[in-house]
């Protein structure tokens, strides 16, 4: 059963006019619909506002705030009362047709309105809405499955790296060297798998708001210097060093770098960007440089394509001190193409080493919930500079 055929639908005329809203309530009404009425702008808001309807129509000409005003407020709006079409009557043939949808608005009809022809746009309109929140509904219900799967198979996966262990520890007898080292492969093929579940639980976690973050005052050297002394084995020091460096600035020449963030969240976006560095670098260097920098200059990058996401103006003023953290490294680059979307979920590269597409997008939704900003910039078999950009902690 759809959602079109379970319910009735609810519309909400809006019009200055009371003969106007008798006329379409009688008509609508006949038609099986429910039907509420408001005389002006701001009632209709209020209405849509504690109970909204399935559909609005909506008289542009009135007074104090015209259909396209409300329009606007409730399209701004939309995020909490989902999606509602509206369609837009008017009496002046000078009405904007290009203001009104520009406005948000779906559909517009002039009048002396043809009730056919009114109830054909009620109904298109409609089967719009409904179609809408199907998918949506579709997609709230693979959200949550995705999330109780990789929840559930966590558990499995924390056991038998647990077992395997034990069996390398020699815990149920002695194991062969040809054992052992198929163990090894095992083990370190169940924490991959392990850390993608992990990854796309947390993913998840984030999309559906159910993330509860701890701030506090966070040393963010200290959680590179932890990061980068866990992922040391990783480098082979022939061939790829890997080093901290603070860009001294001030006349105090020292670097602050506290911030206030959840640390357990941040660890978690350092070990994406610098295990990444890691993976993309055969040979040469990776640097991971903290700088204190000013509002004017955040975002800005070396030379090549760069992308810059989370955060507004509004919320990162000019003159707010920040923490600027830069991953360099002296890898394969980023083609510019890749570079546009690489924040956004399974959103892969063209490299074969490419993962899962989802530490980036996951990073990303980190940083901007710390009010903070992530971006790239690199180019093509020339290295990458990923960076951050945080609030420093202020007493």
């Amino acid at each position: 059963m759809t959602l079109q055929d379970s319910k009735v639908a609810r519309i909400l005329a809006v019009d200055d006019s009371p003969d106007n809203l008798f006329l379409v309530q009688t008509i609508l009404e006949d038609k099986g619909y429910q039907v509420n009425l408001a005389v002006d702008g701001r009632s209709a808001l209020a209405r849509i506002e504690a109970s909204p309807p399935d559909l609005i129509l909506l008289d542009v000409m009135m007074p104090g705030m015209d259909g396209y005003e409300v329009t606007r407020r409730i399209r701004k709006n939309q995020d909490k009362l989902g999606f509602i079409p509206i369609l837009l009557i008017t009496a002046h043939q000078q009405s904007s047709v290009v203001e009104g949808l520009d406005a948000g608005a779906d559909d517009f009809i002039r009048k002396p309105v043809d009730m056919d022809e009114l109830l054909a746009r009620v109904r298109a309109l409609l089967r719009l809405k409904y179609s809408i929140d199907e998918q949506q509904r579709m997609s709230r219900q693979r959200e949550d499955f995705v999330s109780r799967l990789t929840h559930d198979l966590r558990t499995p996966l924390v056991a038998a790296d647990r077992m395997m262990n034990l069996f390398l520890e020699e815990a149920f007898g002695p194991v062969v060297p040809e054992m052992a080292e198929a163990l090894t492969v095992m083990i370190r093929s169940n924490r991959n798998l392990l850390q993608m579940v992990n990854t796309l639980l947390e993913v998840y976690r984030h999309d559906a708001g159910s993330k509860t973050l701890t701030f506090a005052q966070v040393d963010l050297l200290g959680v590179v210097q932890e990061v980068v002394q866990e992922l040391a084995p990783l480098v082979e020091t022939d061939r790829l060093t890997i080093q901290i460096s603070l860009d001294h600035q001030g006349n105090d020449g020292a670097v602050n770098t506290t911030v206030l963030g959840d640390r357990l969240e941040l660890r978690r976006v350092m070990m994406n960007l610098v295990g990444n560095a890691i993976k993309f670098t055969d040979r040469g260097s990776i640097t991971i440089r903290l700088a204190n920098d000013r509002g004017q200059s955040v975002g800005s990058g070396g030379s090549g394509g760069s992308s810059g996401l989370g955060g507004s103006d509004d919320a990162h003023p000019s003159n707010h001190a920040w923490l600027r953290l830069e991953v360099v490294d002296t890898g394969t680059g980023i083609p510019f193409e890749d570079q546009i979307n690489l924040f956004e979920r399974f959103r892969q590269g063209e490299n074969k080493r490419a993962g899962s597409g989802l530490g980036l997008y996951l990073s990303r939704r980190i940083v901007e919930a710390h009010r903070g900003l992530i971006g790239v910039t690199s180019e093509p078999h020339q290295g990458s500079i990923f960076y951050i950009c945080l609030p420093l902690y202020t007493p």
